[in-house]
């Protein structure tokens, strides 16, 4: 199938942009790879303390028979649930590798918060940074350069991106990503999400809510909705890097020990007759865009817009929001999973899930398929889905949905676009999702209401200042616009508390919407939420100018956001300048003194809010 003609347009204008910075990435891997394996060539001392800890063994299959050695990055632990069935990965791993005359290590460990734990906490505020914590953690783990490949152990939020951020910077590497999978469907997210409007309006206590929530998060595995965690598994799909079809295999399925153990066989090149295929070479300008599509096609979390952004500069490739958005006008939305929709992740795997997905990409020219995987057989393999016959995985096309009302196929989508718009105006530049938002609120004009933090925009609905606003400033709804919540101003935290307050007004029928320079993933639901607002108001952005009362206009078909305040009064207009006790705040308590640097370095969200690159 012919290539899409604006799929290859943004393809070839990523290239020019990236041209140096990709040269420069792509010499360093060829120069690492060139060199003899350093297990064979370090010191006598160095081999002796790099498999003093392994079975005798293990240490013959290194040392004397110079077999394979897989490094294992795992970021297991278990107040996650997603990742608490990692435990056991290494020792199903290590196993099949001793099977093939190979052997493996647990290289080291890397930290993984649970955002969900976190939600509305001063932890928050280390969340996002938190991905570029795990990518350090990666490095010094393969810093022991005595590995042949590498295999990343995680499936979060900001695990999978710290990981491949990681994994980049050692793009000479063959490396596979292992996931966990979701756990079992329990409560499903509307019913959740209606008990949390109704706890927000004190309808019930404290007691029904948690029983709710429990219900909904009740197992091991990753939490149901389509949020950050399940979108890195469609984009890894997309990007060859897993075993194909291993994103949404339940924890206990039968399917994922046999997974499991193909991801060894994968990296060690069994399945790939051995052909060498480092992951700095996997991941190129059409692996990347093959990422956007796929978020972009399943109505994937925001948050990538920051993530992969940074995943792509790793690998020496330069993109920003213009791209998301010119693929967004041409890429159609596929699947309707809850926020979009209410089916939860595993009905989606069941209608056909990411194997689905990407055939039907495949066959419209929609991605490219004449790129590197970790598998021979292309991209083209990705368009399965795996099944466990007579104890052993095959894989079969997934040509059809299971289900039309959570996955169709591109000649008769939910919606031609995949329902992501670039905002930009005088109040800077930001995205919308309007794949769930109905049509009626993609445009908004209404007064603005200016807070300093989350906890003065719940205080105003609680008091029910919020709704009087509505009610009496003649436009029956307001823009909350909650500043100070950039990667420079706290870390940029997710804002997920504040949808309950919001969609409870929404649902009374005023016109509400959210402005923020902090980020609040696929939780916004049907609220009009324009986010990640660059430049951050700490960095001196538009939002540091914002009043209440100015007249803000947010209209997701034209892509404007604008403070409708005449140009003269708006550029001489004094920056505010956030509370001195909050910005001390923000540095103190529950380690986040340590992350003074990260603030500090922190580049916009557009540029992927890095910290360990220079403006």
């Amino acid at each position: 199938m012919q290539i899409h003609p604006v799929l290859q347009a943004v393809t070839d204008r990523i290239r020019a942009k990236s041209a140096a910075t990709r040269s420069d990435y792509l010499a360093q891997v060829d120069a690492m790879a060139q060199r003899p394996p350093q297990m064979r060539s370090m010191g006598c001392a160095n081999v002796a303390h790099a498999v003093a800890g392994v079975p005798v063994n293990d240490k013959l299959r290194i040392v004397e028979v110079k077999g394979p050695n897989v490094g294992i990055v795992t970021a297991y632990n278990d107040v996650l649930s997603a990742h608490a069935p990692l435990q056991r990965y290494p020792d199903i791993l290590k196993d099949e590798a001793r099977k093939h005359g190979a052997t493996a290590q647990v290289a080291g460990g890397v930290p993984a918060m649970c955002d969900g734990v976190t939600q509305g906490m001063p932890g928050m505020e280390l969340s996002l940074f938190s991905r570029d914590a795990i990518a350090m953690g990666t490095a010094v783990a393969l810093t022991h350069d005595t590995f042949d490949a590498a295999l990343m152990l995680g499936v979060c939020d900001k695990i999978v991106p710290g990981l491949l951020i990681g994994a980049l910077h050692f793009g000479h590497l063959p490396m596979v990503f292992v996931p966990a999978g979701p756990m079992t469907s329990g409560l499903s997210n509307n019913d959740k999400a209606k008990v949390r409007e109704l706890a927000a309006q004190g309808l019930v206590g404290r007691e029904k809510l948690l029983e709710a929530e429990m219900a909904a998060y009740h197992d091991a595995g990753t939490c149901t909705f389509y949020g950050t965690a399940n979108s890195n598994q469609m984009l890894l799909e997309a990007m060859g890097l897993h075993v194909p079809g291993n994103a949404f295999i339940n924890p206990g399925d039968g399917a994922r020990e046999l997974l499991t153990r193909e991801a060894m066989r994968t990296v060690l090149g069994i399945t790939a007759g051995k052909r060498f295929a480092p992951i700095g070479r996997v991941v190129d300008e059409r692996c990347i865009v093959n990422a956007m599509v796929a978020l972009l096609a399943t109505g994937g979390s925001t948050n990538h817009l920051i993530h992969w952004v940074a995943v792509a500069r790793a690998a020496g490739i330069v993109i920003d929001w213009n791209d998301f958005e010119q693929l967004s006008s041409v890429v159609p939305l596929l699947a309707r999973v809850y926020p979009n929709g209410a089916a939860d992740v595993n009905q989606f795997q069941a209608a056909g899930g990411p194997g689905y997905v990407i055939g039907q990409l495949l066959a419209a020219g929609l991605m490219h398929g004449d790129v590197l995987t970790v598998r021979p057989e292309g991209l083209a393999a990705y368009a399965t889905v795996p099944r466990v016959e007579a104890g052993q995985l095959v894989w079969q096309a997934a040509t059809e949905s299971g289900d039309d009302s959570v996955l169709r196929p591109v000649s008769a989508p939910f919606s031609a676009t995949g329902g992501l718009k670039l905002l930009t105006g005088n109040l800077g530049r930001s995205v919308i999702k309007v794949s769930a938002v109905p049509l009626d609120r993609h445009v908004l004009r209404a007064p603005a209401w200016v807070f300093d933090s989350q906890d003065a925009l719940q205080e105003a609905f609680k008091s029910g200042a919020l709704e009087q606003a509505c009610q009496t400033n003649g436009h029956n709804g307001v823009v909350c616009v909650v500043r100070w919540q950039g990667p420079q101003a706290n870390g940029m935290p997710e804002l997920h508390k504040l949808t309950p307050p919001l969609a409870v007004l929404q649902g009374k029928g005023y016109q509400v919407a959210l402005v923020t320079d902090g980020r609040m993933s696929g939780a916004s639901g049907k609220v009009p939420a324009a986010i990640h607002v660059s430049p951050e108001a700490l960095a001196g952005g538009p939002l540091a100018k914002i009043e209440s009362g100015d007249m803000v206009l947010l209209d997701a078909e034209t892509g404007i956001m604008q403070a409708e305040v005449d140009a003269a009064i708006w550029e001489a207009r004094p920056l505010a300048t956030i509370p001195a006790e909050q910005l001390r705040a923000n540095g103190r308590g529950l380690g986040r003194e340590l992350f003074a640097g990260f603030r500090r370095n922190a580049l916009s969200a557009e540029e992927g809010a890095c910290t360990w690159l220079s403006n």
